[in-house]
């Protein structure tokens, strides 16, 4: 049975328009993918510690960059060694040496990546836009745990050391959903808030 030429350019029309759809959702896919699964680097978000802590001990060790923005940025420790299962308390701490206010987001990865899936965060300061003063300092805290489930993976079950770190980015520019939602809520509001994650 043969095809018509507009069948063809319907089919051919589908296609691409199919092709273009998946290609916008691949980011979101993509992101949604290495949060669920830890792939990449990335961390867990937690609601609850685990009920056992082990006999085993990790070290962490803490990064912290900027992309793009005028800050100072630091992690107020090198490392820290915890028990697998037990919370770990880390401080950052940012400050704006200018004289105009800057908005940031930071973002975070955890290497070896294959450690991701086992590094849960109870409160961190991530994917929340951040309106830092000019001349403000604030320290910002994290609160995490390493799974005991780690110990069971044939490969994450050997790792002695973990670094997590975090990057400031400029956020100005950004247009997305939660730079939106924290101009909503007031400059008192969402904006200045962390989210859990």
């Amino acid at each position: 049975m043969a095809l018509s030429n507009s069948s063809i350019a319907g089919i051919a029309t589908a296609g691409t328009l199919g092709m273009l759809g998946l290609a916008f959702a691949s980011a979101p896919l993509y992101d949604a993918f290495c949060k669920v699964t830890g792939f990449g680097g990335t961390t867990r978000i937690a609601t609850e510690a685990p009920s056992g802590i082990l006999d085993e001990s990790i070290e962490v060790r803490f990064d912290a960059n900027v992309a793009d923005a005028p800050l100072l940025f630091r992690a107020l420790q090198t490392t820290q060694t915890v028990q697998i299962g037990q919370h770990g308390l880390a401080f950052y701490e940012v400050t704006n040496p200018t004289q105009q206010e800057v908005r940031v987001i930071a973002s975070y990865n955890v290497t070896p990546h294959n450690a991701g899936p086992y590094f849960n965060k109870l409160e961190c300061f991530c994917f929340s836009e951040r309106v830092i003063a000019p001349g403000e300092t604030r320290k910002l805290p994290v609160v995490y745990f390493i799974s005991p489930d780690m110990v069971e993976d044939r490969l994450a079950g050997q790792i002695e050391t973990i670094t997590l770190s975090y990057t400031f980015f400029d956020s100005s520019a950004y247009s997305g959903p939660r730079n939106q939602a924290a101009v909503q809520a007031g400059p008192e509001g969402a904006a200045n808030s962390a989210a859990p994650g």
